[in-house]
């Protein structure tokens, strides 16, 4: 395992999925890709580019993630770990998928959010989709706390014995 992606989307929770990249990276001597897959520039009917403000509120939002992504690669780096950050423009599992070819990728770690049917209905599930194309393993770490939805776990009832 000599290539790791891990996808990240900034929210609070991508501290995780990167310490569980590092380490597997650690173990296995791999190189972490951290990718995240910004929206592409939105179409304006009859305008070319879009108002101004748009094109400008894009390019330091861009400018903000490409920092960020900057920040965990050094962070990793300074572990002894070699990465490497990209910022990719597009829709997002086609472009995992592209990703996953074009750097020889040989496991993708991506977080796993509890989302209801409304969101994955008009939203869309990314990791679902990713698994379902993906032709080499894909690592889910689950980003939510059990209790967050205020659903307490009951205990596993006690086995049945047999006489």
């Amino acid at each position: 395992m000599k290539n790791i992606l891990v996808t990240i989307d900034f929210e609070k929770e991508t501290n995780l999925l990167v310490e569980k990249a590092s380490e597997l990276a650690k173990k296995f001597d791999s190189k972490i890709w951290l990718i995240h897959i910004a929206a592409p520039n939105p179409d304006f009917v009859g305008f070319e580019a879009g108002p101004q403000n748009e094109i400008d509120f894009r390019a330091n939002q861009l400018k903000t993630e490409g920092k960020t992504i900057e920040k965990y690669v050094q962070q990793l780096k300074e572990k002894g770990i070699d990465t490497a950050g990209l910022l990719v423009k597009g829709p997002t599992v086609p472009t995992i998928l592209r990703k996953i070819e074009n750097l020889n990728i040989d496991l993708v770690i991506i977080g796993h959010h509890k989302h209801g049917l409304f969101y994955k209905i008009f939203v869309g599930n990314t990791d679902s989709a990713l698994i379902n194309k993906s032709k080499i393993p894909v690592l889910l770490v689950p980003l939510q706390n059990a209790f967050a939805d205020g659903v307490v776990p009951q205990p596993l009832p006690e086995p049945r014995q047999t006489a």
